[in-house]
């Protein structure tokens, strides 16, 4: 018998969304580390987002990852007064910066590029959603509090089912981790983990690992 997020995971109108995943914002060398924030909690989720991509690729999933990318030209007024009107180090376009960590798309899967919290502000991920026939996305990246809740905030209000991945997102403490996890929870969609989702595509014994039962 089906459960309500194997429903909801189906293969032909589920997409990965992959956010954020580069060095600015992951390694320990990057501008946000080396502006004293921890990427503790992003370097040990790392392992089971990699085993996650790659068992959601031996099933056929769909994934798009998100890329941010900062330049003079989206720099406004606004977007820049919360740091005293000076753009900041991180992600700046042509930079080391920029370039993803620790996983990367391969060919095939579609990168969207964009400037603000959110994936889906001024960026081409509902066209690519809508040519892929999306109904549900499976939240996944950095930071759990700020981008990827502000993408699976916008999704959910554009009508998408979301999957938000407790143990494939990732932010600076684990305090802001949890709260975000408690408001998708009780009112943007269904938090579960990485092994949930591969076994709802059958790829438990692909990976050696016993499913675990998923939160609401």
């Amino acid at each position: 018998m089906l459960t309500q997020l194997d429903q909801l995971v189906d293969l032909e109108s589920t997409a990965i969304l992959v956010v954020d995943m580069q060095n600015d914002y992951c390694s320990p060398e990057g501008s946000v580390a080396q502006r004293g924030h921890s990427v503790a909690m992003i370097d040990a989720m790392l392992p089971r987002l990699q085993r996650f991509l790659d068992g959601a690729r031996r099933a056929g999933a769909k994934i798009v990852f998100v890329q941010c990318i900062h330049e003079p030209s989206t720099d406004s007024a606004a977007w820049l007064f919360r740091h005293g009107g000076k753009p900041q180090a991180h992600c700046r376009r042509g930079t080391w910066g920029v370039e993803f960590y620790g996983v990367s798309p391969v060919e095939g899967e579609p990168v969207v590029v964009k400037h603000r919290y959110s994936a889906f502000v001024g960026t081409r991920l509902e066209s690519v959603l809508h040519t892929l026939n999306i109904k549900t996305l499976v939240m996944t990246g950095v930071g759990t509090n700020v981008c990827v809740e502000s993408t699976a905030r916008d999704g959910f209000m554009r009508d998408y089912n979301i999957v938000f991945l407790s143990d494939c997102t990732a932010t600076s403490t684990q305090e802001a981790h949890d709260a975000t996890l408690a408001n998708m929870r009780q009112f943007f969609g269904i938090v579960a983990t990485s092994d949930d989702v591969l076994a709802a595509w059958g790829q438990s014994a692909a990976i050696g690992f016993e499913p675990r039962i998923w939160m609401r």
